[in-house]
């Protein structure tokens, strides 16, 4: 019990201090000063009955001001980033052949037949549920190749 009571005197003390630094800081008038100590004087409830009946007859509040980005800016909510995405090629462009050969690197289980078909095809899924790292590697590699690729 001693204990709580010394942490509750150590703790007053330092409260006395930044006020007694925090008067030194601002200059008061005369009634600003004698608000100041009746304030000082009041309970918790008190201050707490003030603030609302303040608030009530001036028509404000005492809430933090909460900084405006702008009135045409309304905020969005943040969109979660995709776990899975599908490389999927839209054209194979000039090159076929050698998109053709970066899908079969891609696939291993693909026929030359099979690629061809899937490159000739075009909005062709090369990758399924692809972790975004593979994704975009894949991605990489069939631009590299000459193909126009999306991960959807």
């Amino acid at each position: 019990m001693k204990e709580v009571n010394t942490i509750m005197a150590e703790d007053t003390q330092k409260a006395e201090v930044a006020a007694e630094a925090s008067k030194a800081s601002v200059k008061l008038s005369g009634d600003a000063q004698k608000v100041m100590e009746m304030v000082e004087k009041m309970t918790v409830l008190e201050l707490s009955e003030l603030v609302k009946a303040m608030e009530e007859k001036f028509g404000v509040s005492a809430a933090a001001p909460v900084m405006m980005a702008g009135a045409a800016a309304p905020v969005a909510p943040a969109e979660e980033e995709k776990s899975a995405y599908d490389v999927v090629i839209v054209s194979a462009g000039e090159q076929k052949i050698a998109v053709i050969k970066a899908v079969r690197e891609l696939d291993q289980t693909l026929g030359l037949v099979d690629a061809k078909n899937l490159v000739e095809k075009g909005d062709a899924v090369v990758l399924k549920g692809a972790k975004k790292e593979a994704a975009n590697e894949a991605k990489a590699k069939l631009e590299a190749a000459g193909a126009k690729v999306e991960l959807r």
